[in-house]
């Protein structure tokens, strides 16, 4: 049976091409809900033609609608994750459009992560063709939110995962011809900083100003100062802004910070040290606030397990070493990993994830999806 699911998603390449090819140029940028609705819509109608079953939409005011997509049936359940929004904002395409040089499949989105959409639900369409037997229901969940938090999709996330054996997530593998998965990911912390001084004119009177922008310079290199590379705990302040005119001591600057750790130790260390930044100046006033944006998703027993099996069915019918990888990066995994054993990175083989160059490899695109599909119909029947 494993090697007729190989066979048959080797012999649908064109297809998935197609397919994504229809997703891609649909648009969908994270807060444009009517374009992140038409992906969506879309993607009902692929799930209608090559898996049928029951969909439940959850509808969203402020941003793309998330729905629940059920295949099979059981009392257990296996949860696979995918999102269709994109860090790339309407018009994109007129720059950077749908192209194929190649092996390698281009446009925004292809790789984060319509790829990996294309994939799973190819992936069921082959069990479902075959009649694979299986003993564990499949849901699919598809969120439309996750490239800026997951705000309005933990929730969901995290109670399909609470009633899961386990979650597969087909976000794109590491950046690799080789396409290793992602056994855990770093946690992520977002936070905003917002420093008060006093206003005065820079050239008649400036020693009755208190400039912010010069505190926010000291709390920067503090903040950056408290990096540990041996530990994988990394700070930076990657956007910053204040002041209202050159001539002008700044009254307020602001800046956003992220952190990143391996372990929640690290987040039980660091996060006070942000929360109690103390102003190197008198007359300075200084406001933090944010948290933590997705916890760690540590490399668990369970996980290591669940990795074995790819890897023994990746040699045994595909033919190639699968490998692993730790993520620097979070996605809906992360919070998936809290409640059940989670494996990331099963999406599209490629590079360039938010960047221009951003492409997958189309030969890659069967042997994923029947990665994916064998995985299923081992872990379906454990």
């Amino acid at each position: 049976m494993e090697q007729r699911v190989v066979e048959f998603l080797k012999d649908r390449e064109s297809e998935m091409v197609e397919v994504l090819k229809g997703l891609v140029e649909i648009e969908s940028p994270s807060h444009d809900k009517e374009a992140v609705d038409q992906v969506g819509a879309q993607v009902q109608k692929l799930y209608k033609k090559y898996v049928g079953g029951s969909i439940e939409v959850f509808p969203n005011k402020d941003f793309g609608d998330h729905f629940r997509c059920e295949f099979g049936d059981g009392d257990e359940q296996i949860l696979i994750l995918a999102h269709m929004d994109t860090v790339w904002p309407k018009g994109t395409l007129e720059e950077l459009p749908f192209r194929i040089d190649g092996d390698k499949l281009y446009g925004p989105g292809s790789f984060d992560m319509k790829g990996g959409i294309v994939q799973g639900l190819f992936a069921l369409h082959a069990l479902k063709s075959l009649n694979v037997p299986m003993k564990t229901k499949v849901v699919m969940l598809f969120t439309s939110d996750e490239e800026i938090g997951s705000e309005s999709s933990r929730d969901l996330i995290e109670a399909e995962a609470k009633k899961s054996k386990f979650v597969l997530v087909l976000e794109s593998a590491a950046a690799s011809t080789k396409g290793k998965l992602k056994t855990s990911r770093k946690g992520v912390g977002m936070f905003t900083i917002k420093v008060k001084g006093k206003a005065a004119h820079s050239g008649i009177e400036p020693e009755k100003g208190i400039s912010a922008i010069e505190e926010l310079a000291h709390q920067t290199l503090y903040l950056h100062g408290l990096t540990d590379f041996e530990k994988g705990t990394t700070l930076n302040i990657g956007l910053i802004k204040g002041g209202s005119a050159s001539n002008v001591v700044a009254a307020e600057a602001e800046a956003e910070l992220d952190l990143r750790v391996k372990n929640t130790a690290e987040f039980q260390r660091v996060i006070p040290l942000i929360e109690g930044l103390t102003p190197s100046m008198e007359g300075v006033t200084i406001e933090v606030t944010g948290g933590i944006n997705r916890p760690v998703m540590e490399k668990t027993p369970e996980i290591s397990k669940m990795f074995e099996t790819a890897k023994e069915l990746a040699k045994e019918y595909l033919g190639f070493d699968l490998e692993e990888q730790a993520s620097g990066g979070g996605s809906d995994g992360s919070f998936a990993s809290q409640f059940a054993p989670t494996l990331d990175g099963l999406g599209p083989v490629g590079d360039g994830a938010h960047a221009s160059n951003e492409h997958l490899l189309i030969s890659k695109m069967p042997v994923r999806s029947a990665l994916v599909a064998l995985l299923i119909e081992k872990l379906a029947n454990e």
